[in-house]
């Protein structure tokens, strides 16, 4: 048995049950082909990394499927060409690992997104964050002579070298 998996992009202007039924006229085009499918993933609405057709989003689907042999995937291909529906797609042949990374993500070992942090944490950041820098900024130094306060950064001048008389 060889495994595929075929990702495909369908125009997002279309309704949701025309979307749906683009989505299922392929994946019975793979079964009556004698193909058996495996899993498919509707990924939903997406963005798009670069317009096609004047669309920045699409609604993905991956399907993945077995077959005797691969000689159907032309017609397929065809298919997908010829449908106006259809913007995108790509037809990949897995190799063993591919079938375990799959198999492994349907039963939940490979997580698809990272959780999110929670609002909670960022107070607490802050905070640290902030008493961190309070430790680390330098203490100001004593005035140089006794009784007068200098500002840090400025040098000390007399009125006889500014050249202003008195």
């Amino acid at each position: 048995m060889r495994h595929y998996e075929v990702t495909f992009i369908v125009d997002p202007v279309l309704s949701g049950d025309e979307i749906k039924s683009a989505a299922t006229t392929y994946v019975d085009h793979l079964k009556g082909e004698g193909s058996e499918i495996v899993h498919i993933n509707e990924l939903g609405l997406r963005e798009l990394a670069y317009p096609i057709n004047k669309r920045n989003s699409g609604v993905y689907y991956c399907v993945e499927f077995t077959s005797e042999t691969g000689d159907f995937i032309p017609k397929l291909e065809l298919a997908f060409r010829r449908d106006e529906r259809i913007m995108r797609f790509l037809t990949v042949k897995l190799d063993k690992y591919g079938v375990k990374y799959n198999a492994d993500k349907r039963a939940g070992l490979i997580n698809e997104f990272k959780p999110k942090k929670k609002k909670s944490e960022e107070p607490e950041r802050k905070e640290r964050d902030r008493r961190d820098r309070k430790k680390e900024a330098p203490a100001k130094e004593a005035p140089a002579k006794e009784g007068a306060s200098v500002k840090e950064g400025t040098p000390e001048v007399s009125a006889t070298e500014s050249g202003s008389p008195e």
